[in-house]
């Protein structure tokens, strides 16, 4: 009797513990904004005054528009780029497929910022593009990167291998028996595509064209570096909560639950369609690519090289100018190495903070993505289900929003974390725990439990069955995800730039920081370090991971 009324349940207990946990660190934060939203700077009392005076000026409303006008045209040249890539890497036998796929990749992993400061060395006012069209036209003001135009590009080269991803995974599911029963039928290449292909795989489509619409819509990087005059939320979200003295804070905050709202809506709406819609399908005979000849071969393969070269084109750029003289802004003859001499003296800490804090948030990820996974696959309940759908709602919090909820909760007494290297890992944790959590309750699917009945039954405690059996063959799967969490966390800026101090800054902000002061060598030598951690976790990723895809 006294063993049973000391005894516990582990799992109960650790359910408690993270329900708790992402009460304070999640929804705490966000209540929190949502509450700053309706009061008064000044008195502190009650009021819409904030949202009135965000829909009375056009000076705030228009960048509302400006930002889904940007990521709806960037979701739809991204949808008609991605969907025919995925189509003639699938069904056509392409030239140095391997490696196209992970330079689409490496595009992909990169943070859109050093796209953005790539372009801006070759198409800004002084850029190498520029200056060549300049001289080959005669013009005094060649067109620049610069505005709507050059956000677009940017976007559309970083973001397009989400749906090129998506698609070709709904690709390899279709069985190829369903096209020749259409064409037995009389129907052609272009009808099939149109009537069978697309139907069965716009489910996939739409959950790809979310996650660039939502990537797009709340990158801050990019439009702050070279949006100029074109505004779009996150950068006026930032703006008011740092740029201004006093009272922008409210003002923010409610402009930040403005976005929360809509992004919301528009993942409650694309779920319920996506659940409405699906297909579930086994492709007894999948697809096989098929030779390609002539002139149909030269076009599909000019497209595939067209559109992954410029995509790549950003990280040759910085990898090619951190090797250059520098003065400031001025590219100065010959080669040298003096921007990584004077990063690591300068920014020898900022180097330093981006590992020290990758480094613990993923060991904070993988063990919540091994607890939370286990908790909703193996224990489901209504709190489990809770842990899980909150561990998922990240994916709809613009970065700069998370940044400026976790600051309005922990800035005051009682718990102070403003400022500290903690508060910067609790952001990197919330933002990226969703890529370890999915991959390790997918592997957790494919493992039998009745395995863990076996172990249980021959006199093993579950607690002691989970950590010896089920974690160690979960592993594979868990550091699959944290490897691609791992990328995401070194490159994250749209929360740090927010919540950094001078002891806490990171290299993506210190790009950030150094391309804002012109100072492009150190910005290229510290763009290029992030390039190469990327690149060795990638190859890190296909080595555990046994393949050569990266599945969403």
């Amino acid at each position: 009797m006294p063993r049973k009324f000391f005894s516990f349940d582990f799992w109960k207990i650790l359910t408690l513990v993270l329900v708790l946990v992402f009460a304070l660190f999640l929804v705490y934060p966000l209540c929190s904004l949502f509450l700053s939203s309706f009061k008064d700077p000044e008195t502190n009392a009650w009021t819409f005054d904030n949202f009135i005076r965000f829909f009375e000026r056009r000076f705030y409303y228009t960048a509302l528009g400006n930002s889904f006008l940007v990521t709806t045209c960037v979701t739809l040249l991204t949808v008609a780029i991605g969907i025919p890539m995925a189509y003639f890497m699938s069904v056509f036998k392409i030239k140095g497929k391997n490696v196209l796929e992970i330079l689409i990749i490496i595009s992909m992993m990169s943070p859109a910022f050093i796209g953005a400061y790539s372009w801006v060395l070759l198409g800004g006012r002084n850029g190498v593009i520029t200056r060549f069209i300049a001289a080959l036209l005669g013009l005094e003001s060649p067109p620049s990167i610069y505005g709507f135009g050059g956000i677009l590009l940017v976007f559309t080269l970083k973001l397009y291998p989400f749906i090129y991803l998506y698609a070709s995974g709904a690709l390899k599911k279709i069985d190829v028996s369903l096209g020749e029963a259409a064409e037995s039928l009389g129907c052609g290449s272009l009808r099939k595509v149109a009537t069978i292909i697309v139907p069965l795989i716009t489910p996939t489509i739409l959950a790809g064209s979310l996650l660039v619409f939502m990537n797009a819509l709340a990158d801050f990087g990019t439009p702050m570096l070279i949006g100029e005059g074109y505004r779009t939320m996150p950068v006026l979200i930032y703006s008011e909560f740092i740029g201004e003295v006093g009272g922008s804070a409210s003002f923010a905050a409610s402009m930040a639950t403005i976005m929360v709202l809509i992004t919301a809506i528009m993942f409650i709406v694309q779920k319920h369609f996506v659940n409405k819609k699906s297909y579930t399908m086994s492709a007894l005979r999948p697809i096989q690519p098929k030779e390609i000849t002539g002139l149909r071969s030269f076009l599909v393969h000019a497209f595939l090289f067209v559109v992954i070269g410029l995509s790549i084109i950003p990280q040759l750029t910085v990898i090619y100018t951190s090797f250059l003289n520098t003065n400031q802004a001025i590219f100065l003859p010959g080669f040298s190495v003096v921007s990584y001499r004077m990063i690591f003296s300068n920014l020898g800490t900022a180097i330093a903070n981006t590992y020290l804090f990758g480094f613990l948030a993923i060991l904070t990820i993988v063990l919540l993505g091994l607890f939370i996974a286990y908790l909703s696959v193996r224990r489901r309940n209504f709190l489990t289900g809770l842990i899980d759908t909150l561990t998922m709602f990240p994916y709809i919090i613009p970065g700069s929003v998370l940044g400026i909820t976790l600051l309005l909760a922990f800035n005051d007494y009682p718990l102070i974390l403003s400022g500290t290297m903690l508060i910067m890992i609790i952001s990197l944790v919330i933002r990226r725990l969703p890529y370890t959590l999915r991959s390790s309750s997918a592997i957790l699917y494919q493992i039998s439990p009745s395995i863990e009945e076996a172990s249980i039954s021959l006199g093993a405690s579950p607690l002691m069955t989970f950590f010896r059996i089920t974690a160690v063959m979960m592993l594979p799967g868990v550091l699959s995800g944290a490897i691609l969490s791992w990328i995401t966390v070194i490159n994250e800026l749209s929360s740090s730039v927010i919540l950094y101090t001078a002891g806490t800054r990171t290299m993506s902000v210190a790009v950030y920081q150094e391309v804002v002061r012109a100072s492009y060598g150190t910005a290229a030598a510290l763009a290029t370090i992030l390039t190469a951690t990327t690149v060795v976790s990638l190859v890190l990723f296909y080595k555990i991971a046994g393949k050569k895809e990266i599945n969403i």
